[in-house]
């Protein structure tokens, strides 16, 4: 027994002298912290050799990003609770009815994530300092509480950023404002490889970082999370409480701890004479932030802004004439995160209960969104969405839905049948369920940081129901699989037209040479019916030895219904050899990037060919687009963007005698600007009605009196003329997402495809009251034909942070449908 407790002395006494000597960051990579950026792989290699030298760490990589950068997460707790993690985890899902079990869980749970945004640098620079803190001066706190960190959620941008600024900077740095290493190049260092704010990905996690980050969140369910940024160079440093509006759903606790936190930090700063600040800017209501997300699952969800940014580098005069470090910025990070273990610590027990009853969701007003499975393919997207979250999901029995009705913004009712999907809030998710598909959040102050409406069935273009009543559901339905047959005694087969997936199979089609026609009329053949839009796959167009295998197989695999029929001659509409009938010829796109292009705008479009249609494009630069030969291409895409230096006279002559010639152009959101009111072109704007006497205003009031001129991201009901292939696919009425103020008039030399007529209205989220008086009798999507081509105008983003899921198919329908049968020469 003596042995045994020596042994056991001796061995605490090496570990203790052992976790002593490990080597700090600066120690570890041989220069300070601060002097220089660390690239990702040396910041991973300094979390894994303490992983190694210590029994109370542990890293896990828990995915890649899509330029092949590992993700990694790190544990920091004591060395029991690191040997009973899964226990710890088991018992704090049990709290929230994920799991059943023992819910008596002592130990908070704390997450840490750095770096979401590229050039905001400083933070992985302080995850180091911050776990080294931890595992030496501060290992007491670690007793009753599991430290979570992600040193760099967004390893593409970061890298991008510090490659860059390493080439360009001076040696020593140079502190002018001007120097060239405070100015990054387009497209800048912030978005990931797509160009996403990875920040605004929580919710609706369309980006790989975010899907893989989902699994081990959802796992683990921390009781704190912080999201560590950087702002511009003249603010001093952000924590919280946040700013309002907080979205009603939040719990006072989670409102009075976030003071409490904030006033723990404010003890440091003032002790060192930093400067900070708190209730402002930042609010809590767009639900896929890094502070909002976590929050509605539960979590004391916070944002910690450190002065600095992309422009900062290792240093900058600010213009109150201090020097900024990066030195500084990275001291002040590793403060806030030390600091919050520190009253994680000190407030576990209480942090656990409280996190448990805010799993109690008995209050909600609605208790079950039932949303109508017209159209199977989105009710499948709708639920690969919810499974990212773990939210679970039911299906309706046949029956009749009582409650708000999404399409008329009212009480309404509509008959329910199998395959409506049936998301109830008396789950534990139930919060976050509330929050994505609530009609319309209150919105308690009108000055917030983001869009002001997401609401998911209008979002995805469902008609739905929220009910205030529990929806009778059952768990599970019969699912169908598509399973098509060779029939070599077929005319042509028959594909419908009506969903982002039918966009999918077509490009499949085209990339193996297989030539499709679409019907521009309904027509009904052989005992069915098809709409416009519907694919029409002819033998005679594809003559192939092997056509129907593998037009067979391409249909298979994309679990598309193909009907063969075995005559041209229709009973109803348009014969398959009339000029109604037209074929989808490979188109070759072109998508503008470069100066004057919107990164995010660019990024959306960029992500949707290649990750959702999976079809190629070719990305020019506006850097060379003069020397561009435009008739390589069937289709050019312009991003959001201001386009004022580079779409100069001589380019938009190119542009014009390119569409004339059968080119297709698509011009999106800003990018209309450049377009509107000049001469040769139909787009005519519409002005935003100003208030008078607007210098009269108290100084004080300036900020918010200009709210009225905005629209942050609302819900508007538009008229959709879906006789035009635009607009195939699409019921009478789209819910689009209006993200500013500037309209534009009806086409009068044009065609008007979707518009918000007179009635138009403000259905969710903020609009100012002057800029909604604009909206009523404006263009939303229109065609201006000119020559053998067309210019599409799409006044709001119709692929908005890829989260607008029923906007994708307009998109899709403008580059395969609109001049696709013109061969150019």
């Amino acid at each position: 027994m003596k042995i045994k407790t020596l042994f056991l002395v001796a061995f605490l006494s090496i570990n203790q002298l052992f976790s002593q000597n490990i080597q700090s960051p600066s120690e570890f990579l041989g220069y300070e912290i601060g002097s220089r950026f660390t690239k990702h792989h040396k910041v991973v290699d300094y979390f894994d050799y303490v992983s190694k030298s210590l029994p109370n760490v542990k890293l896990e990589k828990y995915g890649e990003t899509n330029e092949h950068r590992p993700l990694y997460v790190s544990y920091i707790s004591s060395e029991e609770n690191i040997k009973n993690l899964e226990e710890i985890r088991k018992s704090n899902l049990s709290q929230t009815g994920i799991l059943k079990g023992n819910a008596d869980s002592k130990v908070a749970i704390i997450w840490l994530s750095y770096n979401v945004h590229g050039n905001e640098a400083s933070s992985t620079e302080a995850s180091m300092l911050t776990l080294y803190e931890l595992v030496t001066s501060k290992k007491d706190w670690l007793k009753n509480t599991l430290v979570i960190m992600d040193p760099c959620i967004n390893p593409d941008g970061r890298e991008r950023y510090v490659n860059w600024y390493n080439q360009v900077k001076s040696t020593p740095f140079d502190i002018s404002q001007d120097a060239k290493e405070h100015y990054e190049p387009w497209p800048g260092g912030r978005p990931n490889h797509y160009l996403f704010d990875l920040n605004r990905d929580w919710a609706w996690a369309t980006q790989v970082e975010t899907q893989q980050r989902l699994k081990v969140y959802n796992k683990w369910m921390p009781h704190i999370h912080v999201d560590f940024h950087e702002q511009f160079i003249n603010n001093p440093y952000y924590f919280a409480p946040a700013a309002a509006p907080f979205h009603e759903i939040i719990t006072e606790w989670q409102r009075n701890f976030q003071t409490e936190i904030g006033k723990n930090h404010a003890k440091y700063f003032d002790k060192e004479g930093w400067l900070y600040f708190t209730k402002e800017s930042f609010d809590l209501l767009y639900p896929s932030y890094g502070d909002t997300y976590p929050t509605y699952m539960g979590a004391i969800g916070m944002t910690y802004e450190q002065a600095g940014h992309g422009r900062a580098g290792l240093g900058i005069q600010t213009d109150k004439g201090e020097v900024l470090t990066l030195k500084d910025r990275a001291l002040h990070h590793m403060t806030t995160g030390i600091s919050t273990v520190e009253i994680a610590s000190k407030n576990a027990e209480k942090l656990n209960n409280e996190f448990k009853k805010f799993f109690d969701n008995s209050n909600l007003m609605y208790k079950s969104y039932v949303l109508k499975n017209d159209n199977p393919d989105k009710t499948a997207r709708l639920k690969k969405l919810l499974d990212k979250h773990e939210i679970s999901y039911e299906f309706a029995t046949n029956g009749i839905a009582k409650g708000f009705q999404y399409s008329i913004s009212e009480e309404g009712k509509i008959n329910t049948s199998n395959g409506d999907l049936v998301i109830h809030t008396n789950q534990p998710k139930g919060k976050m369920v509330n929050v994505l598909f609530e009609p319309k959040a209150f919105l308690a102050d009108s000055l917030t940081y983001d869009i002001t409406a997401w609401s998911i069935p209008y979002a995805h273009g469902f008609e739905a129901i929220a009910s205030k009543t529990m929806i009778n559901s059952t768990k599970s339905i019969a699912k169908e699989t598509i399973t098509n047959l060779v029939d070599k005694n077929a005319y042509a087969y028959i594909s419908k037209w009506n969903s982002l997936d039918d966009a999918v199979f077509l490009g499949d089609l085209l990339e193996e040479n297989i030539t499709p026609r679409f019907s521009e009329k309904p027509f009904s053949i052989e005992g069915k019916s098809y709409e416009r839009g519907s694919l029409i796959i002819l033998r005679n167009d594809n003559k192939s030895e092997n056509f129907d295998e593998k037009l067979i197989e391409i249909a298979n695999k994309n679990q598309r219904k193909l009907q063969a029929v075995s005559t041209g001659f229709v009973s109803s509409g348009p014969d398959f050899g009339s000029p109604s009938v037209k074929p989808i010829n490979k188109q070759k796109i072109a998508l503008l990037s470069g100066e004057g292009t919107s990164s995010l705008g660019f990024g959306e479009i960029w992500h949707f060919f290649e990750t959702e249609l999976q079809y190629p494009i070719t990305i020019l630069n506006s850097d060379y687009f003069g020397r561009i030969n435009l008739s390589n291409f069937d289709v050019l895409i312009i991003p959001d963007g201001y386009y004022d230096d580079f779409l100069s006279k001589n380019t938009l002559e190119k542009i014009t005698s390119w569409v004339q010639s059968g080119g297709t152009l698509i011009a999106i959101d800003n990018a209309l600007q450049s377009f509107a009111d000049k001469e040769g072109f139909a787009l005519k704007s519409k002005e935003t009605e100003k208030e008078t006497n607007k210098n009269l205003t108290p100084y004080a009031d300036l900020e918010r009196k200009s709210v009225k001129d905005l629209i942050t991201g609302a819900i508007f009901k538009s008229k959709v003329d879906n006789t035009h292939p635009l607009a195939f696919g699409y019921k009478d009425t789209y819910f689009s997402l209006k993200l500013g103020n500037k309209s534009y008039s009806y086409l009068e030399k044009g065609i008007n495809v979707a518009y918000f007529t007179e009635a138009s209205k403000n259905i969710s989220g903020y609009a100012g009251s002057l800029a909604v008086k604009n909206i009523p009798e404006s263009l939303l999507f229109g065609e201006e034909q000119k020559g053998r081509g067309s210019i599409i105008y799409m006044v709001d983003n119709p692929l908005f942070r890829s989260f607008w899921d029923n906007g994708k198919l307009f998109l899709a329908n403008a580059v395969f449908l609109l001049n696709s049968d013109i061969i150019k020469k």
